[in-house]
């Protein structure tokens, strides 16, 4: 581990609570975490290089998805989740393996190319987000229930979710709820509690590869950024869950893509400049 991983100068604990809270009641309003939102302030206001920033939102992504859990799994009951077991298990093994591979992976993509990875999958989540929209009533599933292929499927989707999750530190809801519904015909509501349940290990199992290999040994860092942006997170979080019922999802949903498109551009044209 470099020296300068424990090194981090920016002591801002406020900041960092205020724009936790106001991306978690963002992502809120819509039901999702706002990881994807929360990665280009990490960069672009407090100063980390990609590479710590993914690792970063992975740690505040878990410790964001801790505090919601309790909340949402209290409602396990009152969904289906039990009928989509082989479903929620395969994309826990896929999610859990491309996670733990994608953590070691992350040290060796170049600093001259990261800033283009985080902006491409970035760009592709703005994409997802708007186009979810329209689709939002619409109940159909590419497999039959009892398919012979819903485990494999279920495995690489997982997969999928857990390399997205290693590279940008997010907890992948906007891609797993996608692909619980349309492609295993799960109902909202319990895609959604399927969704914490498969996100937490895959995030937990990115942050331990992260942790055993030295890369959360900055106090500094856990003190005045994680901490209080984390506990911001958290109080957004629930904020923004109390106001999804008044908001206007739609427009919101499509006004915050072409945000994330923006900041991806911006991204992408950060890391062509150095």
């Amino acid at each position: 581990m470099i020296a300068t991983e424990r090194l981090y100068p920016i002591r801002r604990p406020m900041a960092a609570a205020c724009a936790g809270a106001a991306v978690a009641i963002l992502g809120g309003l819509i039901g999702l975490g706002g990881a994807e939102f929360r990665l280009p302030i990490l960069i672009g206001i407090f100063a980390l290089f990609p590479h710590r920033a993914v690792r970063t939102n992975l740690l505040i992504s878990l410790a964001t998805l801790a505090m919601s859990a309790v909340a949402r799994l209290s409602f396990v009951h009152t969904t289906s989740v039990a009928d989509f077991k082989i479903e929620i298990v395969g994309m826990l093994v896929g999610g859990i393996i491309a996670a733990w591979l994608g953590a070691g992976y992350l040290r060796s993509v170049p600093k001259s190319r990261m800033m283009g990875v985080i902006a491409a999958l970035l760009l592709v989540t703005a994409v997802l987000l708007a186009t979810e929209t329209p689709f939002s009533g619409v109940a159909w599933s590419v497999l039959a229930s009892g398919s012979a292929w819903t485990l494999p499927v279920a495995i690489v989707a997982g997969m999928l979710v857990g390399a997205i999750s290693s590279l940008l530190g997010v907890a992948g809801g906007e891609f797993i709820i996608p692909i619980l519904i349309f492609i295993f015909g799960a109902d909202i509501h319990t895609a959604g509690t399927a969704s914490v349940l498969i996100s937490i290990p895959v995030v937990l199992t990115g942050v331990a590869r992260h942790w055993l290999t030295g890369h959360y040994r900055s106090q500094s860092l856990l003190v005045y950024l994680v901490l209080p942006m984390a506990i911001g997170s958290g109080v957004g979080a629930m904020v923004g869950g109390y106001l999804a019922a008044w908001a206007p999802t739609d427009a919101l949903r499509i006004t915050l893509a072409i945000i994330l498109a923006m900041s991806a551009i911006k991204l992408w044209s950060k890391g062509n400049a150095h």
